[in-house]
């Protein structure tokens, strides 16, 4: 059985970089990368210690965040990537390898950033009546901002972020329902820079408080063999059954979803080990391909940390992190079982073999080796369901990371670390002043002995891996921090023109009349006009997402979809926890969807597949992420936190929506008991629909269409069996 160690990390980082354009990094000459490694390393560590020891003043906070954001962008990011790829020589135009107009621009981007923290006490009377130099240096900001966003992430929401506030300066230009007076250039800036509405508003400060914590963590958890733990857990428990190596992608990604929220990442890392197993087991290269990038999209929505988005709802919902996680538990589960079906339905039909038990890890040496790397996540998960913020949760994930990679004996650091956590968190001991310093000090001292002790080679070793993946995780968050802050522009121009209310009434207009049309029309419909119009509602708001996502990160397109859909849902009566969770799966889903499906392109690279039939096979391996938004959105007791919640409403919920998956991935495999015809396939795949609903009437509907199936394919076993 291949492991993670025999997969070069160098090689791993290659493939993300190449893959994914969040990634692509600008090549520097030694004493510049070191200057710029410096400069990440700070990011991180002002992240690590606010996060345990108290946040600054917002505005502070959220502006030493941006400073760093921006000014690191434009140091690590060339203009055009391909100029990035190779190290250039230094000049007096590139000193240091790097163009002196980027070193300006960096200069420029922090410097604006700060200029709101700098003026804070007197902000109160600057909004609405911005001096000559806010606006100037609001403007600064704001195309400096679009710049670094173009750089990190791509044209798609730069253009977006243009394209709004051409809306908000010429309001008097547009027809009808989007008429309106317009803003001049002065009071734009105002709204957008000197309020809490725009740049400096809730985007920003979930990354700057939440999301840069959990990326970290993510990313050393990685590094100290946890994500080897989870693939090989998931190698012993899975690697037997038919189609073995898929089934390994699934219950690995899943695991390892838990620690990265990215959908290449986690593609690229559990895909270098299972992607070859299944091309030599016998799966095309773009089934491949297609599982592996499904399964991994699901780190996006699998708790405990989830995606940025997951954070935002905290904030947009003001509702515990706890809350959001516990409601992400089902839907998530019903995402990977829908892929499980689909695959386990593929090798039956396909005759696919399991692993041999001399290709599948012993699962009591997998734990023996890498169980102490369980002990951040355990340290997490208690601290995070105690309920301290989010980021001290993190905050102890980390300083865990760092004790158990250091420590000489690590596995006796993680008992000790994981006990003081199981008893500190729950009785409150964690909020007696003094005390994180005294565990901190205590933390440091054993990783301090552990480095010292060590052979010298060895101890610098461990100490450079630590730096590394410190300047790794800001890397990671910096291109998400210059997507907040644009995304703040969109949603500032929202807020300024009331634009998002005038979209909801569109569509839930339109929603009403197709509603009307089919209800009056067909002889029988599981919905009345309400449910047809909120059905309607719910599939042109899934559309735009996809859409949006195409070319938009997740993290952009969930605010933006929020700001834009969710009032819309709201009118229909949808809870706003519901609505939040309907365009966060519809976003993720971006990233599996042609024509810019970077998780499944990333995939087929590696599978050496097609990646258009690559993405549009994830896209329908990815159908339970499709449908259980739409169960959950008419059955929200699948979300278990809502507050109608009961038992039976749950069962139902939960019995229908995996009874509607499983026909679904049938019809599609053309296996269920026994080889399906193409009149089974179709009969099932309609069975499947009406089930979603989650009423009687969808649910008599659905047996009735699939019950003639049923009963042949067990007829058929019965004969194949005889």
């Amino acid at each position: 059985m291949t492991t993670l160690d025999q997969a070069s990390a160098d090689e791993l980082a290659r493939l993300e970089e190449e893959l994914d354009p969040e990634m692509q990094f600008r090549k520097v000459p030694g004493g510049t990368g070191l200057l710029v490694g410096g400069l990440l390393v700070a990011l991180s560590m002002f992240h690590y210690y606010t996060a345990g020891f108290g946040l600054l003043r917002e505005v502070t906070h959220r502006g030493i965040h941006l400073a760093f954001v921006l000014g690191l962008i434009f140091l690590v990011f060339s203009a055009r990537h391909a100029d990035g790829r190779t190290v250039r020589p230094s000049g007096p135009l590139r000193p240091g390898g790097i163009p002196l107009a980027d070193w300006l621009m960096a200069a420029a981007a922090a410097v604006s950033s700060l200029y709101v923290p700098w003026i804070f006490e007197d902000l109160a009377f600057r909004v609405g009546n911005p001096t000559a130099l806010d606006v100037t240096m609001g403007s600064l900001a704001v195309l400096l901002m679009i710049e670094a966003t173009r750089r990190a992430i791509g044209w798609g929401l730069p253009l977006i972020a243009i394209v709004a506030m051409v809306y908000a300066l010429y309001g008097t230009w547009f027809p009808g329902i989007f008429l309106h007076p317009g803003a001049t250039w002065s009071v734009l800036i105002n709204h957008l820079y000197l309020t809490s509405q725009g740049v400096y508003g809730v985007a920003l400060g979930v990354v700057a408080t939440y999301v840069f914590h959990f990326v970290l963590f993510g990313v050393l958890a990685t590094r100290i063999g946890l994500g080897r733990l989870f693939l090989g857990v998931a190698a012993a428990v899975a690697g037997r059954f038919a189609g073995g190596p898929a089934k390994i992608s699934i219950f690995g990604s899943a695991l390892f979803g838990m620690l990265s929220g990215s959908s290449v990442a986690n593609t690229v890392t559990v895909g270098s080990l299972t992607i070859p197993m299944m091309i030599r087991l016998g799966y095309q290269r773009h089934f491949a391909a297609a599982v592996e990038s499904t399964a991994a999209t699901g780190g996006q929505i699998t708790p405990p940390i989830m995606g940025a988005a997951a954070f935002l709802m905290v904030e947009f919902l003001n509702l515990p992190y706890a809350t959001i996680v516990v409601a992400a538990i089902v839907p998530a589960f019903v995402h990977f079982f829908g892929v499980l079906m689909q695959v386990h339905f593929e090798a039956r039909r396909s005759g696919m073999r399991g692993l041999r038990d001399d290709e599948v890890p012993n699962l009591r040496e997998v734990f023996a080796a890498d169980w102490p790397t369980l002990a951040p996540l355990v340290a997490l998960v208690v601290v995070l369901f105690s309920g301290y913020t989010p980021y001290l949760s993190a905050f102890w994930g980390i300083t865990g990371c760092m004790l158990v990679g250091l420590a000489r004996r690590r596995g006796a650091a993680a008992l000790a670390f994981s006990a003081i956590m199981l008893v500190g968190a729950p009785s409150e001991l964690l909020r007696v002043p003094g005390v994180n310093v005294g565990l901190t000090l205590a933390c440091f001292a054993v990783m301090a002995d552990g480095v010292l002790m060590r052979e010298r080679k060895e101890g610098r070793r461990l100490f450079a891996g630590l730096v590394d993946a410190f300047v790794l995780g800001a890397k990671y968050a910096i291109g998400v921090g210059a997507a907040a802050a644009t995304v703040g522009i969109i949603v500032g121009v929202v807020t300024l023109t009331g634009v998002g209310f005038k979209i909801s009434w569109i569509v839930t207009s339109l929603s009403d009349q197709w509603a009307h049309l089919v209800v009056d029309h067909l002889p029988f419909s599981p919905f009345d006009v309400k449910g047809a119009t909120l059905f309607f509602t719910l599939v042109l708001t899934g559309i735009v997402c996809i859409l949006l996502g195409c070319g938009v990160p997740t993290t952009a397109t969930y605010i933006i979809m929020v700001t834009v859909a969710t009032p819309a849902l709201g009118m229909l009566g949808v809870a706003p926890l519901v609505a939040h969770f309907f365009v966060f799966y519809y976003g993720v889903l971006a990233d599996i969807t042609p024509p810019v499906a970077i998780a499944a392109y990333a995939g087929a690279s590696m599978a050496g597949a097609d990646p258009f039939k690559a993405g549009n096979t994830a896209f329908r391996l990815a159908m339970g992420k499709v449908l259980v938004p739409f169960v959950f959105a008419f059955s929200p007791a699948l979300l278990i936190v809502v507050p109608d919640f009961t038992l039976a409403k749950f069962a139902m919920a939960a019995g229908t929506c995996l009874g509607s998956v499983t026909l679904l991935s049938a019809a599609f495999a053309g296996w269920f008991l026994a080889p399906m015809a193409k009149w089974e396939r179709v009969l099932v795949g309609i069975a499947g629909l009406p089930m979603i609903h989650g009423s009687a009437g969808g649910i008599a509907i659905s047996l009735v269409l699939a019950m003639p199936v049923l009963v042949r394919q067990l007829a058929a076993r019965r004969a194949a069996a005889a």
